[in-house]
């Protein structure tokens, strides 16, 4: 025989009244019944809990110990059930998100700040690809979300817009078109460009590369990078200029200078997305929470 919750509970209930009437009556049950199930309880210990008496009943040293680690037990019974009700209403676990440098730099930190704030208890690893990485995790189930440069085009994905930027100018400091308040796109065909690498870039550069088509001219890369902050070190290094998006501001890079792009109005969007497929509560908790968030122009 093993020890359950039942016996722990009889005990309980003798140790604290010291009675076994009064213990029978507080669970409801007949008091030879509840004599019973002490009496299994001390053989499978194998030890003397209570000494019995006609007049009293009383705790051994045995009994007082295992009343102390019974109502620990019961304490971790309760945490665990209210930690998985939490659970079940998605108010606690682990959420996966992918990044790019777009999103990281842009609307994800007061995303994440918002969501922990409302649910403090769910926690997030951080996890950088790009685009194209991000949605073979998704699909491979490795991450929960993919914070991606859109559109996307996905059949088996959801997805909302989270970020909308205009494209900026990225200028060594001390370029003559530096010296303007606006930069016209046109100005920029005969300069060379330092761009994203195109295995990690390649959804951006599509779209940069059919905005300058639309002005005339197609980039001459003279020098890739891996991520934003090795494209700006470039820049600040006099190899080139290039395109980035106005979150590119965040940087804070010394030596370059960030102008708007005169009359181009396209945005490239940064979209969360995630499997179409049964999501868990943890996971629909932040469903919500990016539906309801509201991407600021």
């Amino acid at each position: 025989m093993r020890i359950d919750l039942r016996h722990l509970r009889a005990f309980e209930a003798v140790a604290e009244e010291l009675h076994f009437r009064r213990a029978a009556e507080r669970l409801n049950l007949a008091q030879p019944a509840l004599s019973r199930t002490i009496v299994q309880l001390e053989d499978v210990i194998g030890e003397v809990l209570l000494l019995r008496t006609n007049r009293r009943v009383e705790l051994t040293e045995a009994g007082r110990v295992f009343l102390a680690e019974t109502k620990a037990i019961f304490v971790r019974l309760d945490s665990a059930v209210q930690q998985a009700r939490k659970a079940a209403a998605g108010h606690i676990g682990q959420l996966r998100i992918g990044y790019t440098d777009f999103a990281v730099s842009g609307q994800l930190p007061s995303i994440l700040d918002g969501f922990h704030r409302c649910y403090p208890d769910i926690s997030t690893e951080l996890i950088y690809g790009s685009t194209q990485q991000q949605l073979d995790k998704l699909k491979e189930g490795a991450i929960d979300f993919a914070f991606v440069t859109g559109p996307l085009l996905e059949p088996d994905l959801d997805r909302t817009v989270v970020q909308r930027d205009r494209y900026v100018a990225v200028l060594p400091k001390h370029h003559p078109l530096a010296e303007q308040p606006e930069v016209e796109l046109a100005d920029l065909a005969r300069e060379p460009f330092v761009l994203g690498s195109m295995s990690g870039w390649s959804h951006y550069r599509r779209q940069l590369d059919a905005l300058c088509i639309q002005a005339g001219f197609l980039p001459s890369v003279a020098q890739e990078a891996y991520n934003s902050e090795g494209v700006f070190g470039f820049v600040a290094a006099n190899i080139g200029v290039t395109v980035h998006l106005q979150s590119a501001g965040s940087f804070n890079r010394q030596g370059v200078v960030l102008r708007p792009l005169k009359g181009v109005t396209a945005r490239v969007c940064t979209e969360a997305a995630w499997l179409k497929a049964e999501v868990a509560p943890v996971q629909q908790k932040f469903v919500d929470f990016l539906r309801a968030w509201v991407p600021p122009d």
